[in-house]
């Protein structure tokens, strides 16, 4: 496993689950295309696997 992820929103969550909407901003993603770096652990693997249709993750 990498020590970060670099997490990017794709994908507008216009009209997306109301939970799904909600991982994202927990995420820390605001607006599309903007990128967050996060540490590599279970918890945000989770998170990533909940939005995936949404987002792009590159291991840092």
């Amino acid at each position: 496993m990498a020590d970060k992820l670099k997490i990017t929103l794709v994908k507008s969550t216009i009209g997306a689950v109301p939970k799904h909407v909600k991982t994202v901003e927990a995420l820390g993603l605001r607006k599309l295309n903007k990128s967050v770096e996060l540490p590599d652990n279970a918890a945000v693997r989770g998170m990533i696997q909940q939005v995936r249709h949404l987002v792009k993750v590159e291991e840092i």
